[in-house]
Formats: structure tokens, C-alpha cells, sequence
């Protein structure tokens, strides 16, 4: 599975290093630079998925970064959160007037970062458009899946964990690891509603004599697999 790849601008040391890291234990690749120039230099580089932005850099600041980015085809629609200590209105309409495309004020929990990317990156279209594994097909612009040419009724839900699942065939994932993926809410969820929902997804992939594709590995979890022999 590809990992979206997040750059991180932000001068102040602590801060950075905690975003970063809070960011990869979300699974994101995270690049972090210190100042304007070398972000601009960074994109240059690689064009990230997405760009968390401080205003206050050394250098050029946020804003002239943005300027920058949104004056160039190959970054003129890059995504952009920016964040900022100014929480005052006039900031915050002077931050996305300039171009960039959400505005967080510091201080702010990891909770409301995590939530702020997930929306931007929700955005993007999918990398790999459609799907495939064994008769399985998922079209990922219109959210329809086959099987065998049947077309599957999937809830919402179901519908994530069939996504992840197929993103990364044969792979054994423990009910945590699909909580976290599959439910953006994470710490609402009891880990039996995992069960739960595994058990729909099957009830729907399988039908009459068909094989079930998602396996169940004893005390690990459930991986999207072929039946072994």
C-alpha cells in the first residue's frame, strides 16, 4: 500500500518533531523541513500529497510559500493546510485568500490535525482507480464492487474494510489495525463491532458456492486471501 506523503514546514523544533511523529504512528511518510526555501526546494523535489504549512517561517514566510505553489501548474492544486499562532479572523481569511485550502490555529491537538489531513486527502482522487483481486473488481470513483460480475450492496463500512483489504491482499490484520483504518473515530468503536461487520462483508461477498476470501487467522485477525489447497 502506497502511504501518502505528507511535508511538514515548520521552524520550531519540538513541534515538528512531534507532528512528524505523531503523523508516521498514523501511517503517513512524513518529510519535515525547517524553513520557505527548502520547502519550495522539497516540492521541487517530490510534489507531496499533502503540504502542512506554519505561516511564521525564517525566510520566506507561509503566505509567500503558498504565493509561490499556487503560481505554478504542477503545484497550483497541490492541497495546503496552514497552520498558524494568528487565530484572528482577518488571519485566517488572509491565510486561505492567499491559497491555501484550510487554516488550523495553534495551539491544536493531534486529534484535530489527524482529522484536518484525513479531509484533505479524502479529496485526492485514488491512485489505482479500480481494484482487482481474484473475481473481485472495485471501482473506486463510483464506489461499486463486483464479484463474478454481481454487483455487491456494501455499506459504507464494509466497504473501507473491502478497500483495505485489497490494497493489501493476503495480509493478516489484527482487529485494531482495522478499527483504525476503517473507522475514522476510532476510540468510539469496541473492537468486537469489527466482528461484527467482517461478518456482513462476507455475508455479501459469498454467495451460493463461492469461496470465502476473507480468512480468519486464529488470536491475529483477518486477511483478504485465496483458500489454501
Amino acid at each position: 500500500m502506497n502511504k501518502a506523503d505528507l511535508l511538514v514546514v515548520e521552524d520550531d523544533p519540538a513541534l515538528s518533531r512531534l507532528i512528524g511523529y505523531n503523523l508516521e504512528k498514523q501511517g503517513y511518510a512524513v518529510r519535515v523541513v525547517g524553513d520557505g526555501e527548502a520547502a519550495l526546494e522539497q516540492v521541487r523535489q517530490k510534489r507531496p500529497d499533502l503540504l502542512l504549512l506554519d505561516w511564521m517561517l525564517p525566510g520566506f514566510s507561509g503566505l509567500e510559500v503558498c504565493r509561490q505553489l499556487r503560481g505554478q501548474p504542477k503545484t497550483a492544486t497541490l492541497p495546503i493546510v496552514m497552520l498558524s499562532a494568528r487565530g484572528e479572523e482577518t488571519d485566517t481569511i488572509r491565510g486561505l485568500d492567499t491559497g491555501a485550502d484550510d487554516y488550523l490555529v495553534k495551539p491544536f491537538s493531534m486529534e484535530a490535525l489527524f482529522a484536518r489531513v484525513k479531509a484533505m486527502l479524502r479529496r485526492l482522487p485514488p491512485a489505482d482507480k479500480t481494484l482487482r483481486f481474484d473475481t473481485l473488481v472495485m471501482d473506486r470513483v463510483s464506489h461499486k464492487v463486483e464479484r463474478s460480475g454481481r454487483l455487491l450492496a456494501l455499506g459504507p463500512t464494509e466497504y473501507r474494510l473491502l478497500e483495505f483489504f485489497m490494497l493489501n491482499p493476503g495480509k493478516v490484520f489484527s482487529r485494531e489495525e482495522l478499527l483504525k483504518h476503517a473507522w475514522e473515530r476510532s476510540s468510539f468503536v469496541e473492537l468486537r463491532t469489527v466482528d461484527v461487520h467482517i461478518r456482513r462483508l462476507r455475508q455479501t461477498l459469498n454467495e451460493g458456492d463461492e469461496q470465502d476470501l476473507i480468512r480468519t487467522v486464529r488470536a491475529r485477525g483477518y486477511a483478504l486471501d485465496l483458500p489454501q489447497g
